[in-house]
């Protein structure tokens, strides 16, 4: 078995990491904060907007079952890569659309992806793409937490939505 990590920001990561847990081949899923340039941020210095962090997702995946390029791909579907800074309400810094690669052949990749996507939106696709620095994991209230909360007023209005576009089913695992 050959794993791989990628980390990925767009927008909220409970609705990215909602996705992700439901991904046949993604082994691990990990809400965090990336990019920024604070040491050991906390979900309330992030939202802020000081740190610089956005909130990502870790994702750990076999590539025996899914590619890297299936995993991006699903990252663009998965939320809005044309708006800069928001998804949806959520808007500040923290929100912004990022891939943060761990090699050359993630940065590659995510390159060729974005371009993809890009030409075929018309040029207004404004994800960043850097080289992971640094991830910090968010506090444990936040792991999961579609699964723990599927009720919570964000979850129904926002991730079960997301889930049903993508033809995910919108159940807890």
């Amino acid at each position: 078995m050959s794993e791989q990590t990628i980390t990925l920001g767009g927008g909220c990561f409970w609705c990215l990491e909602a996705v992700y847990k439901r991904m046949e081949g993604v082994l691990d899923v990990t809400s965090g904060y990336a990019g920024g340039h604070s040491r050991n941020p906390s979900y309330e210095s992030v939202c802020s907007g000081a740190t610089g962090h956005a909130e990502v997702v870790r994702v750990t995946f076999e590539t025996d079952r899914v590619s890297l390029d299936e995993v991006l791909r699903q990252f663009f579907r998965s939320h809005d890569p044309t708006t800069k800074n928001r998804q949806g309400n959520d808007v500040g810094t923290q929100y912004r659309s990022i891939v943060l690669h761990e090699s050359d052949a993630q940065r590659e990749a995510a390159l060729r992806i974005r371009d993809e996507v890009d030409e075929r939106l018309g040029g207004k696709v404004v994800t960043e793409i850097e080289p992971l620095q640094e991830f910090y994991e968010a506090e444990d209230y936040h792991q999961d937490y579609f699964d723990k909360h599927p009720n919570a007023g964000y979850c129904r209005l926002v991730i079960v939505p997301k889930l049903q576009k993508l033809g995910i089913p919108a159940i807890p695992v």
